[in-house]
C-alpha cells in the first residue's frame, strides 16, 4: 500500500470535508498558516524518504499544500518533520491548532505490530534561524496527538474523509522565535494543516482614552493592566487615570478610570470635537457645550468662553456661563426728611438693575455754597448710617450736618459691573414742598376733631398726599399717631374727651415729605353726664362680644376637628412587585436613585456576577464625604430582558432600609456601562468568610451574626416579601462583623454550586435551603423563608459546611419527606439545633415567624446558659436526622438477636471480634467516645442503620442495602 492512502493527495478532484474551529472575538494574530501557502512549504523532512509534502484541494477546491507519511510496513519508524523559523513577536503563548487525517490501523492487513495511530509534537525556542540541521536532543516535546475519528480504506472509496483538529499551547516563551517538529513513529497520517497563531487585545478607545494592542499574558488566568492615553483635546481626570484589564482569552475587562475632553471642547464618539461658533465649554468637567449666554457671543471654534457685546460687561468673578450684564439704572423715587442737623434719604430701587442681583448703593454727599457750581465734598465729619457705600437698604441716615448751610446729595446704584463701565447711575435729592401754611380749626367733639388747611404756598410738585400727626399733649411717653388724607381736611377719631391733642401736618410730593407745620394744640370737649348712651360706647360693645362669641366658635371647630382626626390609624411600608409594573424602567426609577456616573469611582475588578463584572471603588455625591461601595455592571451587548432582569434587583432593593439588609445607593441607567450601586461589604459572602475563619468565633459571636440575618427578614417579612433564597452565600458581612441579607435577583442559577438547584416546570429552586412544599408546589412564604433560616443556622454553626454533605438532590428530596433532618453541627449547643428543629417542621404553620426568632436569639446572647437547654417554639416534638438516645435492649436477649431484628445480622461476626458479645457493652458505645464510635439513628428509609463518628468530626452514612461499614474501625 502506498502513502497516498493516507491523506487527501488522492481524493484530488473531490473536495475534502473539514471541521470548522472557532476561534471567537477577536481575532487571533496568525503566525503561520500552511492552508492559506499555495507554494512548496519546504519544510524539513528526515529522513527525506519518511514526510512527504504533495497538493491538494480543500472543500472550496483551493489548492492546499499537505505533509504526510504512511511507513507503516517497516518496524521502529523515526520519522521527523521541521517548519520553517516562526518569529513569535511579543507573544508568549502560542496556540497551535493541527488538523490531520489518520488511517486506522486494523483497516491495514499484515502490519499490526508495527502500525501507530499517533505521533508526537514538539518545539525548539532560538533567536534566529539554525540552519537545515535537526538534531532530536534540542526539541521539548509538547503532546503526543492521538485522532479521534480515523478513516478506513471504505472511507476513501466513499470520499468521507475523518478529519482531526487538536488544539495545543506552548509558553511562556522567552527568545525571539522557534521550531515546530512532528514525528511519526509508524502511523498513516496526513497533516492537512498548520495554525500558528496567538491571542492579544486589540487597540480599543473607551472612555475617550487609547488602549493600544496587548498581547495577553503567559498564564491562562493573568490579566495584563494597560495604562490608556487620553485622545487628542482630552485629559485625565483627577485622581482617576484610564486603565484596562486584558484578559487571556484577548478581551478587554471592564475599564476603570477615563479621560474627559477640554475646555472648548465635547465629546462626540470616541473623540473630542471643538465646540461651534456661538458655543462655549468653561471646564473639563462639563459635558457639553453651551450656547453663549445672553448678550455674548464668540465667532470661533473651541472657546472656552464667550464674549460681552457692546455695553454688557462680565465682572472678575462672574463664570463664563453668567449672561453679560451692564450697569443699573438710577435709583427712584428719592425723598429726604431734615431733622435739625441730620437728614433721611429714602429711594426705591432702580427700574432696570443691569440683568444682576448684586445691586448696592453709596450717597455722594456734597456742600454747596449759595452760587451756583461752588460745592465741595462734605467730607469725614458727616457721618452715614447704616453706611455711606455697599447699601442694601433703600434709606440711609445723614449726621452731623452743619447748620444753616446748603447740601446736595446723590444717590448711585452699584453693581458688579458699574466700575467696568462710565455710565453713572445717580439720582439727586429733588426740592420738596414748602411747609402747610394754617390749619383752621372746624369742628370740635367729645371725640373727635375735624380740621383743615391751606396747602404750602410753593408745593414743588403735584402733592400726593396729607399726614397729619398728633399725640397726647400731657402723655409722659409720647407716642405719635398719624393720619393721611388726600384733601386739605380730615377728621380724627377715637379721641378721649377733656384731653389736649397737639396736631402737625405735612405734604407728600414726588421729591418726599415738607417740613411739618407749627404746632397746634386743641382741647376735646367734656363728656356728656345725660343717662343718654354715647352710640360709640355701643357698637364697641357690641363689636366685643361679637368677638368674643366668633372666638369660642373657631376653638370649638379646631377642638372638634383635633378630635377627629386624632383617630388615624399609621400606614404599613409594603413591598411592591416591579413585575407588577407594566413599563419595569418606571419602577426602577420609583425605587432606586439614578446616580451620575462622573459621582462612581471604579477602582478594580473583584470578581465576575452573572450579567457582568463586578468592581469595587468610592461614591462621591455632592455635598456628602465620598463612600465605599460595590458597582456590578451590565456586560456589553446585552439584550433588553438581561438589562431588565439586571435592574429588577435595584427595583427591589430599593424599597428596603434596614441595618441588616445590604443598601442600594443607586442605578446608573442613562449612561454605559449600566451600574447597580450597593454599599461596599469588606468581608464578602458569609459562607467563604466563615470557611476562611473556622473555630475561630465563639458561640456567642456566631449567634450574633445569626440574630442580624433574623432581624433582617423579620423587616423583610414585615414588608411582605419572600426571599426564596436565603442561603449563607447571600448574606454579606462588613468588617464589623454585621450581617447583611442580599442578593434580591429571586430564582436563578446559583454559581458557585450548580449541583445545588433543582429544575421544575417553574424554575430552579436551591434544594438543599428549601422547604419541602416550596419544592413541591412552589409555595413560597415567609415560613419557607424560616426553613431556609435554619439552614443557614447550620450553616454557620458549621463554619460553612455543605448541607447534607454529598447526598444526592433526589436523595435530600427524598429525606426531608420522610422525616429526614440534619444532626447538630459539632459543638454546637442544644439550644440552638432545637431552634433549627423547629425551624425545619414539616407543617409550615408550627416553625417559628422570624419575630419569635429574634426574640428567642436575644435571650441567649442576654443571658448564655439558654443555649445549653432547648427552648424550641413548637408544640410538639420533631423527628431528627440523629437520635443519640440508647436503644431499649429489654426486648433482646443477645446481640445477636438484636442485629437480626435491625437487619443488620450480617455484622455479627465484626460485633464479635470487635469486644461487644453483650447487649451491656453494645449500650455503652456513645458518641461522646473519644476515640470514635457507633451511635444509631433512624434514617430517611426509616431503617435502622449505624452511623461512624471518626475523630475528624466528619459523618459517614452508611446505606443499609450497600454498607460496608467495619466495626473494628470504630476503635481506630
Amino acid at each position: 500500500m502506498g502513502c497516498a492512502d493516507a491523506g487527501p493527495a488522492e481524493a484530488a478532484g473531490a473536495p475534502v470535508r473539514f471541521n470548522h474551529l472557532s476561534l471567537g472575538f477577536p481575532s487571533p494574530v496568525i503566525l503561520l498558516d500552511s492552508k492559506a501557502q499555495q507554494t512548496e512549504l519546504e519544510w524539513i523532512s528526515y529522513p527525506p524518504n519518511g514526510w512527504e509534502e504533495i497538493s491538494g484541494l480543500d472543500e472550496n477546491y483551493t489548492p492546499i499544500r499537505t505533509y504526510q507519511v504512511c511507513q507503516v510496513m517497516e518496524p521502529n519508524q523515526n520519522n521527523w518533520l521541521r517548519t520553517n523559523w516562526i518569529e513569535k513577536g511579543d507573544a508568549q503563548r502560542i496556540f497551535v491548532e493541527l488538523k490531520f487525517t489518520l488511517r486506522d490501523c486494523n483497516s491495514l492487513p499484515g502490519v499490526v505490530g508495527t502500525c501507530k495511530e499517533t505521533f508526537n509534537l514538539y518545539y525548539q525556542e532560538t533567536d534566529s534561524e539554525v540552519g537545515r540541521g535537526l538534531r532530536e536532543n534540542q526539541y521539548v516535546k509538547i503532546d503526543t496527538i492521538a485522532a479521534d475519528e480515523s478513516f478506513t480504506q471504505g472511507d476513501l472509496g466513499e470520499r468521507k474523509m475523518k478529519l482531526n483538529t487538536e488544539l495545543r499551547i506552548i509558553g511562556p516563551l522567552s527568545k525571539r522565535g522557534f521550531y515546530l517538529a512532528f514525528q511519526d513513529v509508524g502511523a498513516c497520517i496526513a497533516l492537512v494543516s498548520v495554525k500558528v497563531y496567538y491571542k492579544k487585545c486589540w487597540s480599543i478607545i473607551e472612555n475617550l482614552a487609547t488602549f493600544p494592542d496587548t498581547v495577553t499574558g503567559s498564564e491562562f488566568s493573568s490579566l495584563v493592566e494597560v495604562e490608556g492615553m487620553c485622545v487628542n483635546d482630552a485629559e485625565e481626570e483627577a485622581d482617576n487615570s484610564p486603565k484596562m484589564h486584558c484578559s487571556a482569552e484577548g478581551e478587554w475587562l471592564v475599564p476603570i478610570g477615563k479621560c474627559i475632553c477640554k475646555a472648548g471642547f465635547h465629546q462626540k464618539g470616541d473623540a473630542c470635537e471643538p465646540c461651534g461658533r456661538g458655543f462655549y465649554k468653561s471646564s473639563s468637567q462639563d459635558l457639553q457645550c453651551s450656547r453663549c449666554p445672553a448678550h455674548s457671543f464668540n465667532d470661533r471654534e473651541g472657546s472656552w468662553r464667550c464674549d460681552c457685546e457692546d455695553g454688557y460687561y462680565r465682572a472678575l468673578s462672574d463664570p463664563p456661563s453668567v449672561a453679560c450684564t451692564r450697569p443699573p439704572s438710577a435709583p427712584q423715587n428719592l425723598v429726604y426728611n431734615i431733622n435739625q442737623t441730620a437728614v433721611t434719604l429714602e429711594w426705591s430701587p432702580p427700574a432696570d438693575t443691569g440683568g444682576r442681583n448684586d445691586v448696592t448703593y453709596r450717597v455722594v454727599c456734597r456742600r454747596c455754597s449759595w452760587e451756583p457750581e461752588e460745592c465741595v465734598a462734605c467730607g469725614p465729619n458727616v457721618g452715614y448710617s447704616p453706611a455711606q457705600s455697599g447699601l442694601v437698604e433703600t434709606y440711609v441716615m445723614v449726621t452731623d450736618l452743619l447748620a444753616h448751610a446748603n447740601y446736595t446729595f446723590e444717590v448711585e446704584a452699584v453693581n458688579g459691573v458699574t466700575d467696568l463701565s462710565r455710565t453713572q447711575s445717580r439720582v439727586s435729592v429733588p426740592a420738596a414742598p414748602s411747609q402747610v401754611r394754617e390749619i383752621i380749626n372746624k369742628k370740635v367733639q367729645q371725640r373727635s376733631i375735624q380740621l383743615s388747611w391751606l396747602e404750602p404756598q410753593q408745593p414743588n410738585g403735584v402733592i400726593k398726599e396729607y399726614e397729619i400727626k398728633y399725640y397726647e399733649k400731657d402723655q409722659k411717653d409720647r407716642i405719635y399717631s398719624t393720619v393721611r388724607s388726600k384733601s386739605t381736611s380730615a377728621t380724627v377719631n377715637n379721641l378721649k374727651p377733656s384731653t389736649a391733642y397737639v396736631f402737625q401736618i405735612r405734604a407728600l410730593t414726588e421729591a418726599g415729605y415738607s417740613n411739618y407745620s407749627p404746632q397746634l394744640e386743641i382741647t376735646t370737649q367734656e363728656e356728656a353726664t345725660g343717662g343718654e348712651q354715647n352710640p360709640v360706647i355701643i357698637i364697641a360693645v357690641v363689636a366685643v362680644a361679637g368677638t368674643i362669641i366668633l372666638v369660642f366658635m373657631v376653638f370649638g371647630f379646631i377642638i372638634g376637628r383635633r378630635y377627629a382626626l386624632a383617630v388615624k390609624f399609621p400606614g404599613t411600608k409594603t413591598y411592591i412587585d416591579p413585575e407588577t409594573y407594566e413599563d419595569p424602567n418606571r419602577a426602577v426609577h420609583q425605587f432606586a436613585k439614578e446616580l451620575d456616573a462622573s459621582c462612581i469611582k471604579i477602582e478594580r475588578v473583584i470578581g465576575a456576577g452573572e450579567f457582568g463584572e463586578v468592581c469595587s471603588g468610592r461614591l462621591k455625591l455632592p455635598g456628602k464625604r465620598d463612600v465605599s461601595v460595590a458597582i456590578k455592571t451590565l456586560k456589553v451587548g446585552y439584550t433588553e430582558k438581561q438589562r431588565r432582569d439586571f435592574l429588577c434587583e435595584a427595583s427591589i432593593m430599593g424599597q428596603f432600609d434596614h441595618p441588616n439588609v445590604v443598601h442600594l445607593e443607586g442605578v446608573v441607567t442613562r449612561g454605559k456601562p449600566v451600574m447597580i450601586v450597593i454599599e461596599y461589604m469588606e468581608n464578602g459572602s458569609l459562607d467563604a468568610f466563615l470557611r476562611k475563619h473556622d473555630g475561630q468565633f465563639t458561640v456567642i459571636q456566631l449567634v450574633g451574626m445569626l440574630r442580624g440575618i433574623a432581624a433582617g427578614m423579620r423587616y423583610l417579612a414585615d414588608m411582605g416579601y419572600v426571599h426564596r433564597d436565603l442561603a449563607a452565600r447571600n448574606i454579606l458581612v462588613n468588617s464589623n462583623l454585621v450581617c447583611k441579607v442580599s442578593d434580591f435577583g429571586l430564582s436563578r442559577v446559583i454559581e458557585d454550586d450548580p449541583e445545588a438547584v433543582y429544575t421544575t416546570t417553574g424554575g430552579k429552586i436551591p434544594v438543599r435551603w428549601t422547604a419541602p412544599e416550596a419544592i413541591q408546589y412552589r409555595k413560597f412564604t415567609s415560613a419557607s423563608d424560616v426553613w431556609s433560616y435554619g439552614i443557614v443556622m447550620w450553616e454557620v454553626m458549621s463554619y460553612g459546611e455543605r448541607p447534607y454533605w454529598d447526598m444526592s438532590n433526589q436523595d435530600v428530596i427524598k429525606a426531608i419527606e420522610e422525616g429526614y433532618r440534619l444532626p447538630a453541627p459539632m459543638d454546637c449547643p442544644p439550644g440552638l439545633h432545637q431552634l433549627m428543629l423547629d425551624c425545619w417542621q414539616k407543617d409550615r404553620a408550627e416553625r417559628p415567624k422570624f419575630d419569635q426568632i429574634v426574640g428567642i436569639l436575644d435571650k441567649m446572647i442576654r443571658n448564655p446558659n439558654t443555649l445549653k437547654t432547648p427552648v424550641g417554639t413548637c408544640t410538639r416534638p420533631i423527628s431528627p436526622l440523629l437520635d443519640q438516645s440508647t436503644p431499649d435492649f429489654a426486648a433482646f436477649r443477645s446481640v445477636g438477636e438484636w442485629l437480626e431484628a435491625i437487619k443488620m445480622e450480617r455484622y455479627r461476626d465484626n460485633f464479635t471480634a470487635a469486644g461487644y458479645s453483650s447487649l451491656e457493652s453494645v449500650a455503652r458505645m456513645s458518641i461522646d467516645s473519644s476515640h470514635g464510635g457507633l451511635v444509631f439513628f433512624r434514617d430517611y428509609r426509616s431503617t435502622p442503620c449505624f452511623m461512624l463518628l471518626c475523630t475528624s468530626g466528619e459523618f459517614h452514612q452508611c446505606q443499609t442495602e450497600r454498607a460496608e461499614v467495619d466495626v473494628k474501625e470504630a476503635g481506630h
